[in-house]
């Protein structure tokens, strides 16, 4: 008997310790394990921002510099190569030609190879050649056939230079076959380095290839500028051994993840400090346009770096004891909320649970320790009637001798746990919406203003290249329609041009007379009538722009006409950290954006079209790039409009690309302390709101209702049986409840018989 009655003794005992893991400690010890790391992090981060020599924003728009560099060169190089391999195809396609008629067709469509040879494959003779002499010994005829053999190849000259070999096969029935061979230069196809930039091709052991933006010996006139363009050099030279190592990567690996942007392996670089001026680069991998989807030119293991020297200025407006003040007040404030949590909530109930476990074990002999506050009080007044009930004491003699009774309007748990948010309110709430504003005072890095400039000048740049080489195509395909072509063949070399182009959306072969001899892809949306005089224009009258190209086919009296989809317009101004970017015409009307727009609407704002209006100004040799800071009162944009000039079919137009974007989201110190200001107050917010409700849903709430049932259970109410919500501190004082419920019913029962007992004995007596 003793033994089992030990047994249970520690049963009781263990399952009341199992009580305590759960209730009212973890939120309070939540709260405050979650305001230390609020306090801690407060003090170090905010310590931190200013102290980098380079804002985080210059280092990024470099990096984003570089991804533009690598995408046109990537583009430029895949154009080239694709567009000898489908000119060799439209010449094997007809009557054999000569070497020299090859040449001389290729060189009056395009403009961009700096030198062409054919060969007869098999004996290696070579037929003709225009430009430079090319390395064509570097070429081995005898694996031309094998898989990959007529992949691009980049060969070194004698001199140094770097170039890129691309290679086709002319062939036709009955003639041996020869090989067409184009050189290109690894240079950048109208990359904008403005006047401080130097800007190199690597390759994947960090060699530079080309490079552009450092001074040539001869343009080097004091010991000065030598000296800086020697340190720049070998900057240069040391951030190419970097990036050539760095662009080995899988691209997944370099970026946060869900990181979007560029495909390839990019990132940034900071150098030595040189005359108060520091070098930083960013570099870019050439990648596809499509994730996981290699192209000839991305295949070559080619890494464009781009570095700008800048001066080296720390923050003066940030306050480094800022964090240090801001963690102090939050673990005073946190202190007296945690001491208000334990002191008013967590004792008292805890007195609760201690007081109604004693009571239901049949310890009547001191009277219960009443908690001064809430619904502990209520609880722990309806217990001491309770035990005076379990000593023989009756509901209705107790009626009106409640201390409690008649007080449940003063401060309960709810207010209490309530005060204990408002501290914390107190501290975050100023720092989500009036502490460190950044304003419109904010100093912007001359640096991010001129990349946004010059960016922007390569995008309008790459726009205007992508319309001349479309026409250029044209005239490629017009160039091989005779008189004798049948409009079964015109579709069909339609059809192949615009299978390996996909930037049209529809090509068809326009007479003069305003019919349609052959087309492949949609149907044409050009008006009836002749071509008109200029090579590419813009059709208005619908819903969306439509960009056409025309190239005369002066053997058919007809033209080839290319309708451009514009969605090929918008792929190509889809730039990160370049924020809104809009195509507008001469009217200032919205002609292809990188988000959402409308066609032909305006700019609508007024700045702005102020900017497009200065940068088309003629000044001095005509319309230069513009960028500028726009403050309105509310923030700061950083815009840029440069003019689409050059030459080429696209110089009518008269359309300039204009691109904005808010200073708030780039990573200059005041902005960042702003940020993370903001965000210590929304944690602070966070951790009270989390841990503050979870301990009014888990304890306050079902407290509040076990108070009206004690209550109720004082009064008389022996039939509601008490059922614990959470096997915690409030459930445990439930099921003492309970017990005491069960006691006293078992008492009324005791005195019911015992009453009846003795009236069954008194009522013979008195007959007798």
């Amino acid at each position: 008997m003793a033994a089992s009655r030990t047994k249970r003794r520690h049963k009781v005992r263990r399952r009341a310790d199992m009580s305590l893991l759960g209730g009212i400690r973890p939120p309070i010890a939540a709260l405050s394990a979650l305001l230390l790391a609020l306090a801690a992090l407060t003090a170090f981060q905010f310590g931190r921002v200013g102290e980098d020599a380079v804002p985080e924003a210059v280092l990024t728009s470099q990096q984003h510099f570089a991804e533009d560099g690598a995408i046109a060169l990537r583009a430029g190089l895949d154009e080239s190569i694709t567009d000898l391999s489908r000119t060799a195809s439209l010449f094997n396609a007809g009557d054999p030609v000569s070497a020299d008629t090859v040449l001389d067709k290729l060189g009056n469509v395009y403009q961009k190879w700096r030198g062409l040879a054919v060969l007869e494959i098999k004996s290696g003779k070579l037929e003709a050649q225009r430009g430079e002499n090319l390395p064509l010994t570097a070429i081995d005829r005898s694996k031309l056939t094998e898989e990959n053999g007529l992949a691009p190849r980049m060969v070194r000259l004698e001199n140094g230079e770097t170039r890129l070999l691309t290679l086709a096969v002319l062939s036709w029935p009955g003639k041996p076959q020869m090989l067409l061979v184009a050189s290109s230069s690894l240079k950048f196809p109208g990359v904008s380095l403005g006047k401080f930039r130097a800007i190199a091709v690597v390759d994947h052991t960090g060699q530079i290839l080309s490079s552009d933006g450092l001074a040539n010996d001869e343009q080097i006139q004091s010991d000065e500028v030598k000296e800086s363009t020697e340190q720049s050099r070998k900057q240069l030279k040391k951030f190419a051994k970097i990036a050539g190592k760095k662009s080995e990567q899988h691209p997944q690996k370099t970026k946060e993840p869900g990181a979007g942007g560029f495909l390839g392996v990019s990132g940034h670089m900071l150098g030595s400090l040189n005359a108060g001026e520091r070098a930083v680069a960013g570099y870019a991998a050439l990648a596809g346009p499509e994730a996981g989807v290699p192209t000839a030119a991305s295949a070559l293991g080619l890494t464009v770096v781009a570095m700008v020297n800048v001066t080296e200025e720390r923050t003066a407006g940030v306050d480094p004891f800022f964090g240090i003040a801001a963690a102090g007040a939050l673990l005073v404030m946190g202190a007296i909320a945690l001491a208000v949590l334990i002191g008013t909530v967590q004792k008292p109930l805890l007195q609760l649970f201690l007081e109604s476990r004693r009571l239901s074990r049949g310890d009547l002999t001191r009277p219960v320790s009443l908690p001064k506050y809430g619904e502990a009080s209520r609880i722990g007044a309806a217990l001491e009637r309770l035990r005076r009930q379990l000593l023989g004491e009756s509901a209705e003699e107790q009626q009106g001798q409640d201390p409690r009774r008649g007080r449940r309007g003063r401060i309960g748990m709810r207010a209490l746990v309530a005060i204990c948010a408002a501290l914390i309110v107190v501290w975050s709430a100023p720092l989500v919406l009036l502490i460190n504003r950044a304003g419109d005072s904010v100093a912007i890095p001359q640096t991010i203003i001129n990349d946004q400039r010059e960016r922007t000048d390569t995008l309008a740049d790459r726009i205007r290249r992508a319309l001349n080489e479309g026409h250029a195509d044209l005239t490629s395909v017009a160039s091989m329609l005779g008189g004798g072509t049948t409009p079964a063949d015109m579709t069909t070399i339609l059809e192949r041009t615009l299978t390996q182009h996909p930037r049209y959306e529809s090509l068809y072969v326009l007479k003069n007379d305003g019919t349609v001899a052959a087309k492949a892809g949609k149907e044409p949306r050009h008006p009836s009538g002749k071509p008109p005089g200029q090579a590419v224009t813009l059709l208005e009258g619908g819903n969306e722009p439509v960009i056409v190209a025309y190239a005369e086919a002066p053997g058919l009296k007809a033209s080839v006409v290319g309708e451009l989809r514009i969605d090929f317009l918008n792929s190509l101004l889809k730039r990160p950290g370049l924020g809104e970017v809009r195509v507008v015409d001469e009217k200032h009307r919205v002609i292809g954006g990188n988000n959402g727009y409308l066609a032909f609407e305006k700019l609508g704002d007024e700045k702005i079209d102020a900017l497009v209006s200065g940068a088309n100004q003629k000044v001095g040799k005509g319309p230069r790039p513009s960028s500028m800071l726009l403050r309105d009162g509310g923030g700061i944009d950083i815009a840029a409009a440069v003019p689409m000039v050059g030459g080429g079919a696209a110089k009518p137009l008269a359309w300039t690309v204009v691109s904005w974007q808010p200073a708030k989201g780039l990573a200059i110190p005041e902005y960042n302390l702003q940020n993370r200001t903001v965000l210590a107050g929304l944690l602070g917010l966070t951790a009270v709101a989390a841990c503050l409700g979870w301990m009014h849903i888990i304890v306050v709430r079902p407290l509040r209702q076990l108070a009206q049932r004690a209550e109720a259970l004082a009064d008389g109410d022996r039939r509601t049986v008490l059922f614990p919500t959470h096997h915690d501190e409030v459930g445990a004082v439930t099921r003492s409840l309970e017990v005491i419920r069960q006691q006293l019913v078992e008492l009324k029962k005791r005195e019911a018989s015992g009453s009846a007992g003795r009236a069954g004995k008194a009522t013979p007596a008195g007959r007798n």
